[in-house]
């Protein structure tokens, strides 16, 4: 379960909204986000890019935010946006939260026990069909992952969130019997090397040779005639 982190992350309150602007903050050393939810109007603030690395878990995380040096509330890290090739944080939204108050949250799925499972062993294929569920909960009880153990899978088998055990303060939204989590499956046949034999050796007669011919660089006009002066000379004979 995600518990309240007691560190604050101290942000600035900005402005300056504009790409260019954000831009700047970037390669100064601040990370932009935006604070929403609650009975407070939204505000654009920016962070230090070494506090956020050091304070930050996944979406979902709990954590207290000060702006502008003011009274610490709790928050909820709804979003964390990464740069594509160097995987550094330059977005970030919070969400305000009133701890007694249940909401919901997307959360990522996580597969364990992959290894273990006899599908897989037998060399099956697993594949991981739902990628996050919708929870409602307590803030304190939002957990930051759902795992979800495939250790038992069998060769064809399909596990569905009903096998998942769901932690009691949890409600999850999705239908239980419909919503598939993963599923096992033989690898794919491969195509036998004997259709490409077949395939070559079906070159056969005059037209065979032209091909052959042809194949090594000879023009339509001098296959032929290669082909011509092959059978000449085997009538001579």
């Amino acid at each position: 379960m995600a518990k309240l982190d007691t560190d604050t992350l101290d942000v600035t309150a900005r402005s300056d909204q504009g790409s260019r602007s954000m831009r700047r903050l970037r390669r100064s050393g601040r990370v932009p986000g935006v604070i929403y939810g609650g009975d407070g109007e939204p505000v654009a603030i920016d962070a230090d890019a070494r506090m956020i690395r050091n304070i930050f878990k996944a979406a979902g995380a709990l954590l207290q935010v000060s702006v502008d040096g003011g009274k610490a509330e709790p928050v909820l890290i709804k979003d964390v946006q990464h740069h594509p090739l160097r995987g550094d944080i330059v977005h970030a939204d919070f969400l305000r939260v009133d701890l007694t108050v249940k909401l919901q949250a997307a959360i990522p799925v996580e597969l364990v026990g992959a290894e273990e499972s006899p599908g897989v062993v037998e060399g099956g294929v697993l594949s991981q069909e739902a990628r996050e569920l919708t929870v409602e909960a307590l803030p304190s009880d939002m957990p930051e992952v759902i795992t979800f153990d495939v250790s038992k899978l069998e060769m064809n088998e399909t596990a569905t969130l009903a096998m998942l055990g769901v932690p009691s303060g949890l409600t999850i939204m999705e239908d239980p019997e419909e919503t598939v989590i993963a599923t096992v499956t033989p690898p794919s046949k491969e195509e036998s090397p004997d259709d490409d034999i077949e395939t070559e050796t079906g070159l056969v007669g005059e037209d065979g040779e032209i091909a052959e011919a042809q194949a090594e660089g000879d023009t339509g006009e001098e296959a032929e005639a290669a082909a011509g002066s092959g059978d000449s000379s085997s009538d001579s004979e």
